[in-house]
């Protein structure tokens, strides 16, 4: 949650508050709490355990679970004895309590979309291995981030469905006190919920505040309701009060929040109708009475009263880093692999073709037993059929190649070629972590060059780049054509390839070698055209010292990322090449 400029204190104080109402409502599906290991942390959750039923189970789900782990499936053990019988999972086993994810960021995205599915259904569907049974799977979800600043967070999924947000980095260990709240005063809330009534003011007014702070899911309002609810019930009224929804505006919809509101309009207001006698027994409304805000607008100025100064910048950065935020060891897209990699699951196939998973491969027999016993002479031994054999899949991470295309013609090229030296330095530093393989073209005269083959060489690469010299002729096509080859032949080899082009757009040498430029620049569109095809991966860097959009124009018939760079920095061009990376 962000808390603007409030201290740890504050922070921890609307924490607590979240913690108490989830306790009130588990119908608010739970909570995302940034932060990492430490005391902070843990208070908060042996506060929430607290105030939890006194027999409610409490689970943590792990980053890697399978599918057999989480939502259940054959007990193998009795289903070889002849006995059909349902083992419970994960989501099954927590009805009615709490499941802890730690380091949600790394959850699988099929894990977060299973949890989610039961957190919406309020139970678990099995229809595989001839079960079709529904097991209730009700319990709140405490989502523990531990991600970078630049890493991308929670799965939307959970995130969507979880009512609060909570920021604990800024609290000190001496601010987090204990929670003054006891499970009788949260059991005795839970019978008042119900009756607290809601009016269409009140919903009116948090479905205006998610508007305009730019939330576009209707789930934030619904959940904003259930928290005003949850207060006013723990507080023993059965009316909503401003106080009430002001407090689910900052829990819910603040940390939702993409855009501050948009200041009143200073357009002149309407002329005032005639004065008319109001009827003798009309009792004037204080609410409406002039000078004092409306519903909507105390809200609204609760929600934006904790809002950081730069949000809008803020939400700009999260969306990127969200598209695609490269993780320590990221390398290429992630491939199938028949025997080696991360276990993904298993599928139907011949041991021939990958590796047996013995257990899969039983489950699959165990229930047609008892007709196959039937069917043959009736001895009690293990009957295997062609289509229960289970193989495992894997997979794994391809290795990136990074080809960097450099303009070494003109004047400027010396500049150029020096910071794209220290670029090709700065990614083998990272190659073995980042399983990346770099390589480079430099184009000028009447061609381009493969100056450096993709390695990962240090001591090759330093080699090949000390005697690179720059000047001459800009035969663009050349680069692109030359580029397009060895990203496609590298793309045959298995690996992921990167296209980082230096240019600023306007070749004039053609493909033949002749100084044409009208037709070296429709040479050089064809290209690109080309590499979008081929579904590339590129980006343009403009490195002209005044750009005239023709690197812009040629970045959008490639389909790449454009960036301007007049003077281009091997920090930078490392940088951009992290964000072309896919998220690991």
């Amino acid at each position: 949650m962000t808390d603007g400029d409030a201290g740890g204190s504050e922070t921890w104080a609307l924490a607590v508050r979240a913690a108490i109402l989830l306790a009130v409502d588990p119908g608010l599906g739970g909570a995302v709490v940034r932060a990492g290991p430490g005391p902070v942390r843990d208070a908060w959750l042996d506060q929430l355990k607290a105030l939890s039923p006194p027999a409610a189970p409490w689970r943590r789900l792990p980053a890697g679970i399978e599918d057999d782990r989480l939502l259940g499936g054959l007990d193998l053990t009795a289903a070889l004895t002849g006995t059909r019988v349902v083992s419970r999972g994960l989501l099954a086993e927590v009805d009615g309590g709490t499941l802890i994810a730690p380091m949600a960021e790394r959850l699988e995205a099929s894990t977060a979309a299973k949890v989610a599915a039961a957190m919406d259904c309020g139970a678990v569907d099995l229809a595989r291995e001839g079960l079709s049974e529904r097991l209730p799977a009700r319990f709140v979800l405490i989502a523990l981030d531990e991600s970078a600043t630049d890493e991308a967070g929670c799965a939307a999924a959970l995130t969507e469905r979880l009512a609060f947000s909570l920021d604990l980095d800024g609290v000190r260990a001496r601010e987090a006190e204990p929670i003054l709240a006891t499970w009788a005063e949260i059991a005795e809330a839970r019978t008042r919920l119900e009756a607290v009534i809601v009016d269409e003011p009140a919903i009116h007014a948090l479905c205006a505040a998610a508007e305009a702070l730019g939330i576009g899911s209707l789930r934030a309002p619904s959940l904003a309701l259930r928290v005003a609810r949850a207060n006013a019930a723990l507080e023993d009224r059965e009316d909503l009060e401003p106080d009430d929804l002001s407090l689910a505006a900052q829990l819910v919809l603040a940390p939702r929040a993409t855009r501050r509101p948009a200041p009143p309009d200073d357009a002149e207001p309407p002329p005032p109708e005639p004065e008319t006698e109001p009827p003798e027994d009309s009792a004037s409304d204080p609410g409406e009475s002039e000078g004092e805000p409306s519903l909507d607008e105390i809200v609204l100025a609760a929600a934006a009263a904790i809002l950081p100064a730069e949000l809008e910048a803020m939400w700009a950065r999260t969306e990127r880093s969200g598209a695609a935020a490269p993780a320590q060891g990221g390398g290429g897209a992630r491939q199938a692999s028949p025997r080696r990699g991360r276990r993904v699951g298993v599928r139907t196939g011949s041991p021939r073709q990958g590796v047996l998973d013995l257990v899969a491969t039983l489950k699959a027999a165990a229930p047609w037993q008892g007709v196959r016993a039937r069917a043959d002479d009736g001895k009690k031994r293990l009957r295997l059929g062609r289509d229960d054999f289970r193989i495992r899949r894997f997979e794994r991470r391809a290795e990136a190649t990074v080809i960097l295309v450099v303009d070494a013609s003109g004047s400027a090229a010396f500049t150029r070629l020096a910071e794209t030296k220290g670029a090709v330095e700065l990614l083998l530093a990272e190659a073995y972590v980042r399983r990346t393989q770099v390589g480079l073209i430099a184009f000028r005269g009447e061609a381009a060059e493969i100056v450096l083959p993709p390695t990962r060489s240090v001591t090759r690469a330093r080699r090949q780049l000390a005697d690179l010299a720059g000047g001459g002729a800009t035969p663009l096509a050349s680069a692109l054509e030359t580029a397009a080859a060895l990203a496609l032949a590298e793309r045959a080899r298995g690996r992921t390839p990167l296209l980082v082009i230096m240019t600023d757009g306007r070749g004039n040498v053609a493909l033949d070698g002749a100084a044409f430029r009208t037709r070296a620049e429709t040479e050089a569109h064809s290209a690109a055209g080309r590499i979008r095809a081929a579904g590339l991966t590129s980006a343009v860097i403009d490195v002209s010292p005044r750009p005239r959009g023709d690197a812009e124009r040629l970045a959008e018939l490639m389909g790449a990322r454009f960036a301007v760079l007049p003077r281009v920095q091997a920090g930078a061009v490392r940088d951009l090449v992290r964000d072309l990376q896919p998220a690991a």
